[in-house]
């Protein structure tokens, strides 16, 4: 096994009996670092310190990362455009604001016999939003629905 010691320096490799001795004498614990490693390496730490500090660390990358809001827009093939473009404005602000927009056109009774109103639909939504968003997802089916997904730019 490849062994460091309490302060970081690597000590060698050296059988797993001088390992555990080494950390009974130092009154900590022997802790596998990389079991895959040729040889194996092990060290000489505190399991409860090590233990916190890698927590605290995965905390501190979630705390880093930027959570990205999708909010939805959904319309119907008979939407009219008075009430288009009130959704249009909130999708706008939203992404303003950063996140993404959803854009779901739902289909009842006979309306998916014509989904080509639908991509106009979403063709035109995208083409009034062009100025700050892309689109990132085009618009697909997906059973009774068409779905577009819009990025900020």
């Amino acid at each position: 096994m490849r062994l460091i010691d309490q302060d970081g320096n690597h000590v060698g490799t050296v059988p797993i009996e001088q390992a555990m001795d080494a950390a009974r004498e130092a009154g900590l614990d022997l802790v596998e670092i990389s079991p895959n490693a040729d040889p194996p390496v092990v060290r000489v730490l505190d399991h409860g310190k090590f233990l916190y500090e890698r927590a605290k660390k995965a905390r501190g990358a979630r705390k880093a990362q930027k959570q990205i809001e999708v909010k939805e827009i959904r319309l119907r093939p008979k939407t009219t455009d008075h009430h288009r473009s009130f959704k249009v404005k909130n999708a706008r602000r939203w992404l303003g604001e950063g996140k993404k927009v959803k854009v779901r056109i739902r289909f009842r009774g006979r309306e998916i016999t014509y989904p080509e109103i639908a991509l106009g639909t979403l063709r035109g939504v995208a083409e009034e939003l062009s100025d700050i968003a892309d689109v990132e997802q085009a618009p697909q089916r997906d059973g009774r629905t068409m779905l577009m997904v819009l990025a900020p730019k």
